[in-house]
């Protein structure tokens, strides 16, 4: 069994407890929808993801599509490896912990801004003006279309933050 439907079983055993643990949620009826909604459909996609991982390796299916159609992937050659990065990997543990911390004082808008600026420099720094321009207008969007999104679409209400009231 290869380490793609190892994975595969992992995720999908998870996924249907954590799946069957939002059924335990209570209903509000102030709101249109209740807050197992939303996890039932992340969950829900990701145990079916993960049962595709699993049937592909039953069923023997190849992994890697080429350009005329799927092939073998013993087949195709394979590049060699990048040495790992785990200190990369620490420190972005370490910005979403940051990010995690700082909700609740400064809100959401201000500290998912800080947080997807953050990531975006520390994952790939930037070399030019541009760059920083890119990240800035990075962090600004995603903060604001998910506040829009979600706040103004969906009603589901954000962290305000204890400090900025915003």
């Amino acid at each position: 069994m290869s380490r793609d439907a190892i994975a595969g079983l992992v995720v999908l055993a998870a996924s249907l407890v954590l799946f069957a643990l939002t059924l335990d949620l209570k209903d509000s009826p102030l709101v249109p929808v209740g807050p197992g909604f939303y996890p039932r459909i992340v969950l829900g996609l990701t145990a079916l993801l993960s049962l595709g991982l699993v049937v592909g390796e039953f069923f023997g299916w190849p992994r890697q599509p080429s350009a005329t159609g799927l092939r073998d992937v013993e087949a195709s050659p394979v590049p060699p490896a990048a040495k790992p990065n785990y200190m990369l990997v620490a420190l972005s543990f370490g910005v979403f912990g940051l990010y995690c911390a700082a909700l609740p004082a400064l809100g959401f808008r201000i500290a998912t801004f800080a947080y997807v600026f953050g990531s975006s420099v520390l994952l790939s720094r930037p070399r030019s003006a541009k760059g920083w321009a890119g990240a800035l207008v990075l962090g600004l969007a995603t903060s604001f279309l998910t506040w829009l999104i979600f706040e103004r679409e969906l009603s589901v209400l954000l962290p305000r933050g204890r400090w900025t009231d915003f």
